[in-house]
């Protein structure tokens, strides 16, 4: 079917628009409302006199012109609801829901959204007009430079960059007691000042699949050098080279996919474009802010960078169908540029009506229209941005000396430009290194020197029989001989904490974790009856820090030191792009030794053998996906006040580490007392005891015989997910009870909680006592 498409808006970036959906052969007309001075003139096109804020006028005439196709420009349409409109009338619209135009339309709202889907943003807080005092108090609080945005649409002037205390207390008042923004700021969100180059990057999207066109840099400033008050842009240049194939897959994976997945997951997924600002901080890409819509003026560039074989008509209406991976997106090589003519006076007040004289302009140049109107036949400048000049050439050198070939083919009284648009690019490529160091490449290798150096104390403390605990070699030497075993086999086990580190990144604790790494592999070596010899680390991250990463190791040092092992080495990989600014992750690997006549379980478990209980010190390093799922929806934060402990916050309460048992246990099990051991990790009762326990036999535990600590009084009782208070099950034989439970006397409480039976699985037994 022919597409008769409604493009709504007046700019450059409906001319662009409407410039190359005019070369697509599936496209039979297209209508602008209201369109400008330069729309009409491109085949198949035509102005309607309509206004472009009354949408229902819009939808019916969308309706009596067979209209199968509406491409929306500006944000206000679709903040408002422009979408869903057309969608009752069954004409599908390019461009998000109401509800996904929230991303724009509200800033408080997108960035909740980027914290609960971990997408790297400034550290920002949103207070209500109310709370003006808050705010202030916040700015004066919160030791970083501040950013002040006000939560709704405001013309492109919502957001203030004061350069002191006092400033942004007066741009506060301005917002919140003033009311300068109106309703748009209801709400003001109070975000650190981040540091950098900034790029956008505009990405096609059909709420599943999303496809990035090359970043774009833009100039927001009136004067040269960047320089005098903000405007809606004064042009643009694509690609920009220090958006580097690195930092656009890091922008992929950390930011695009994710919103995009989550906005889905939430109910309200993104179709249109997605134009995205970031900040490349020194730590890496970060969004200043999302729009639902096209930019301008990166759209009058990123057209001409657009390969001919590229349908961008067929392209829209895949995505708004749902079926982007239909169509190919191709990028022909080489750079653009887009040079804005504002009319003097802009951003402030200018005058209109003044007459535009247009040359010819060279090959390779395109004049796109914004700000003008045809009057008596001629085109006069009706805005402040009056005209975009854009051209694609091989090199950005060229591009910028064609537009400005182009821009000097017009003419109208009071033109106004910038002479130095790109200036970032070509002042790169005049100091382009030779070679890149491993530094520039985002890897410290003075870091990981003054990491060992660090860490080396706490690795000396963990000194024991058959290690001297050293690090900094190849390998790291365990002398089993020393030990005295006389017929050992070695047992190994590794391991992780889960995500429990994103709770010990999130509070700002992390030694802790470390003591977890090393129990959650030790307490799996000595339920094989074994003692745990010696243990090596794997710490992995995008940007090594060093006071993080000791405390980490600080942690599995005091780990070893609880289960008297060695930690004689370790790997600290340093990985740019492949984790979140701030985040690691972390992997353990423990060896013991058991003698070959002590080794559990037993062959000898059979019906009516004692199950005792030894008490958890929590969740230990299990359940914390959906652990973190109830905090987030419980309303509660990690520094609000542990609800069971008032003397702790809820995010120190969490991170309790895993109970090391092997002080309190192994020497019963060296002793002969305990028939089998289970570490009750995830899985619970119902999936850990089964794997110590014959095929033929199966238990019983009585949850009555044990008081159900309080972290777990929100969670799902069914013996499954959570250790429930239990961290160790032992079967001993009911002769050697007694003995057992003498030999096990230590800071983990003993209970008596079941018994062995015939029956196959775990039958939990009075689960209402937890009630």
């Amino acid at each position: 079917m022919p597409l008769r498409i409604l493009v709504i808006g007046s700019g450059g970036r409906e001319h662009a628009l409407c410039w190359r959906l005019s070369q697509s052969d599936l496209v039979e007309n297209i209508f602008v409302c209201p369109g400008n001075g330069g729309t009409s003139q491109e085949k198949k096109t035509s102005n309607i006199n309509l206004p472009a804020d009354d949408l229902p006028k819009l939808v019916e005439f969308a309706v009596q012109n067979e209209i199968n196709l509406v491409v929306p420009g500006p944000e206000q349409p679709l903040v408002d609801g422009v979408e869903g409109l057309f969608r009752k009338v069954g004409i599908p619209v390019f461009g998000p829901s109401q509800l996904a135009a929230r991303m724009e339309g509200s800033k408080a709202f997108s960035k909740d959204f980027m914290a609960r889907h971990f997408i790297p943003t400034a550290q920002f807080k949103v207070f209500k007009a109310s709370q003006f005092d808050e705010a202030a108090n916040y700015v004066k609080t919160c030791k970083h430079n501040v950013v002040l945005k006000a939560d709704g649409l405001a013309g492109g002037k919502g957001v203030l960059i004061p350069e002191s205390e006092e400033e942004a207390i007066a741009g506060l008042k301005d917002i919140m007691v003033s009311n300068v923004f109106g309703s748009a700021g209801s709400e003001v969100v109070i975000e650190e000042l981040l540091v950098g180059p900034e790029i956008s990057v505009l990405a096609f999207s059909d709420g599943y699949t999303i496809v990035p066109l090359p970043a774009a840099q833009d100039h927001k400033r009136i004067g040269e050098g960047d320089t005098g008050p903000n405007t809606g842009g004064m042009g643009a240049y694509a690609p920009a080279p220090v958006a580097t194939p690195e930092i656009m897959n890091q922008i992929m994976t950390e930011t695009l996919r994710p919103t995009i997945d989550g906005m889905r997951k939430e109910g309200f997924p993104f179709v249109g474009m997605l134009f995205t600002g970031f900040m490349l901080t020194p730590t890496g890409p970060k969004v200043l802010e999302y729009n639902v819509r096209f930019g301008d003026p990166e759209t009058e560039a990123l057209m001409l960078l657009l390969h001919e074989d590229t349908d961008l008509a067929a392209v829209l209406l895949a995505c708004a169908e749902h079926r982007l991976d239909s169509v190919s997106i191709s990028i022909r090589p080489g750079f653009a540029v887009s040079v804005i003519l504002a009319s003097q006076g802009y951003p402030g007040s200018y005058p209109k009506g003044k007459e535009i004289q247009i040359e010819n302009v060279p090959s390779g140049v395109v004049v796109f229209h914004a700000g003008t109107t045809n009057k008596n036949d001629a085109i006069v400048t009706a805005g402040g941005r009056v005209i975009a000049v854009s051209a694609f050439a091989s090199s950005i050198q060229d591009a910028v000396d064609l537009v400005y070939k182009g821009v000097d083919r017009i003419s109208f009284e009071g033109k106004t430009l910038r002479r130095d648009i790109a200036h970032r690019a070509l002042k790169a490529a005049e100091h382009t290194p030779e070679g890149l160091t491993y530094a520039q490449a985002g890897v410290s290798v003075d870091a990981g020197n003054a990491l060992v150096d660090a860490i080396k104390p706490y690795v000396r403390a963990t000194r024991r029989t058959g290690a001297d605990a050293e690090i900094g070699g190849f390998g790291g030497i365990f002398d089993l001989k020393a030990v005295g075993y006389t017929d050992p086999i070695l047992v190994s086990g590794t391991d992780g904490v889960g995500t429990k580190l994103r709770v010990a990144v999130d509070v700002g604790v992390h030694d802790l974790v470390g003591i977890d790494l090393v129990a959650m592999s030790v307490n799996d070596l000595l339920v094989q009856g074994a003692e745990p010899l010696y243990f090596l680390d794997y710490y992995g991250c995008s940007r090594l820090d060093v006071d993080i990463a000791t405390q980490v190791v600080k942690g599995i040092a005091e780990g070893c030191r609880q289960a008297n092992c060695a930690l004689i080495g370790g790997e600290t990989a340093e990985m740019p792009g492949m984790y979140q600014e701030g985040d690691y992750d972390l992997a353990g690997f423990a060896v013991g030794a058991v003698e070959r006549h002590l080794i559990l379980p037993r062959q000898n478990i059979t019906e009516g053998d004692i199950l005792l209980g030894v008490s958890s010190s929590g969740p230990h390093s299990n359940g914390f996906s959906l652990i973190r799922k109830i905090v987030s929806v419980s309303g509660l934060e990690y520094s609000s006040p542990c609800p069971w402990d008032s003397t702790t916050t809820l995010g120190r309460a969490l991170l309790e580490p895993t109970r090391i048992y092997i002080k309190q246990l192994l020497p019963a099990a060296q002793a002969g007392l305990i028939k089998g051991m289970s570490h009750i990790t995830g899985g619970g009762f119902l999936e850990n005891i089964p794997r110590v326990l014959p095929k033929t036999l199966g238990c019983y535990v009585d949850a009555s015989k044990w008081d159900l600590p309080p972290v777990f009084r929100g969670a799902p009782r069914n013996g499954r997910t959570f250790n429930n208070g239990i961290g160790m099950v032992l079967i001993v034989d009911p002769k050697n009870l007694a003995a057992a439970v003498q030999s096990l006397q230590g800071s983990a409480q003993v209970y008596e909680i079941g018994e062995v039976t015939t029956t196959a699985g775990v039958e939990m037994r009075n689960l209402q006592a937890w009630s």
